[in-house]
């Protein structure tokens, strides 16, 4: 069921199924579930393997071409984006330094193009986000009739019950490892703790429990990924932060049109004739301007290289930090440009306004962010500061 597309042809129909995502949207954020007509669209359009190289049966989209795909779609459904995220950041990164063992890659990206949906799934409650270090508390242990038994939970699984492998952090001989998990195994259980949350309700991103689950032995596919020196992978900050985007730019688009088609009777005219909104909604494009320019063209410089990771991973994560900030901004304003209507579902602007709200805490974030950012000004600063003066 593989189908290749070209970045012109992925766009395009990125554009027509974000029209038919946005149908869905609000009762799917309403009852906060992720719609299974959703899934099933982006499975048959080939789009969870977009970033699969094609000598494996994807699309090989470079980044670029992902993050335009990804900001459309987000435009439909940030929730519905988000899952697609997953699995071209995760081949997207592989395709560039292959983290697995032989033939693990080769293994998974057919399973992407025959329409496997996969997720990495790696924070614990008590661990909180492998970002920030920490063995997991998940076990893998080798089992007397051989391969292995799992045992753990896993939060923030986005994708939930409709994915169908899962790329699970474990610890296995007192390291970090990385076990492939079919989700129809037995032992695997869901609990549907997303509901309630604020931001991207329709994203499945449930907690996952494994309860003896079996594994045969080839299902552990990097033993170790503790070691030092690992690149970053920089498609996942990219990914999220077109989420984001696409979720500011769909705010943008709705007061807009409803400063277009609001006509108070005591002014008798669309309130988009007053300057005063003209000024507010100026302000709104000039920020989200200069969010997706600097997005867009430090992704455009991306290679993979070790070159390109040195020099562009430090802009990639100032990107995906002003994109978050500018979100957060912007969907504020809009709230406060439509007024008393924008704070119920009458209009999707409550719903954006939440959406981006992940993106303060998706990593790299916050202080986390603007220190990588930090480091690497100094660090360049003092490579090209001039020697000190004899004397």
């Amino acid at each position: 069921m593989s189908r290749s597309h070209s970045a012109a042809q992925a766009l395009q129909l990125a554009r027509e199924l974000a029209c038919e995502f946005a149908t869905r949207a609000a009762a799917a954020d309403a009852h906060a579930q992720l719609p299974a007509a959703d899934v099933a669209a982006l499975r048959s359009a080939g789009f969870f393997a977009l970033s699969v190289p094609r000598a494996l049966g994807g699309s090989g989209l470079p980044m670029a071409a992902c993050l335009a795909v990804q900001i459309e779609l987000a435009q439909g459904s940030a929730a519905t984006a988000m899952v697609l995220g997953m699995p071209l950041h995760i081949f997207g990164s592989a395709s560039e330094h292959c983290p697995w063992l032989p033939n693990a890659f080769e293994n998974l990206c057919q399973l992407a193009a025959d329409g496997a949906l996969v997720n990495a799934v790696a924070s614990e409650p008590e661990m909180g986000s492998p970002s920030r270090g920490g063995l997991p508390q998940s076990t893998l242990h080798a089992h007397t009739a051989g391969g292995y038994t799992l045992n753990g939970l896993k939060t923030w699984t986005t994708g939930g019950r409709h994915l169908t492998h899962m790329l699970v952090r474990v610890r296995h001989a007192e390291v970090p490892a990385i076990a492939l998990v079919e989700t129809a195994r037995a032992g695997v259980e869901w609990d549907e703790t997303w509901g309630n949350a604020l931001s991207l309700r329709a994203s499945d991103s449930h907690d996952v429990r494994f309860n003896n689950v079996h594994l045969p032995a080839e299902n552990l596919i990097q033993p170790d990924c503790s070691a030092p020196g690992a690149p970053p992978n920089a498609w996942f900050p990219v990914m999220m932060a077109a989420v984001y985007l696409g979720s500011a730019l769909a705010a943008r688009n709705a007061v807009i049109q409803f400063a277009l088609e609001r006509t108070p009777t005591a002014l008798g005219a669309p309130i988009a004739t007053l300057p005063k909104i003209q000024r507010q909604i100026g302000a709104l494009d000039v920020r989200l301007m200069s969010a997706r320019t600097l997005l867009e063209a430090v992704v455009e410089k991306w290679d993979g290289s070790a070159a390109a990771q040195r020099a562009l991973y430090p802009r990639i994560v100032a990107a995906k930090y002003l994109v978050s900030e500018v979100a957060n901004e912007v969907t504020d304003a809009a709230l406060r440009i439509a007024g008393g209507t924008s704070i119920t579902r009458t209009l999707p602007l409550e719903r954006h306004f939440r959406d981006v709200r992940a993106g303060l805490m998706q990593p790299p974030s916050g202080d986390t962010a603007l220190e990588l950012i930090g480091r690497s000004a100094l660090a360049e600063g003092g490579a090209t500061a001039s020697p000190p003066r004899a004397g």
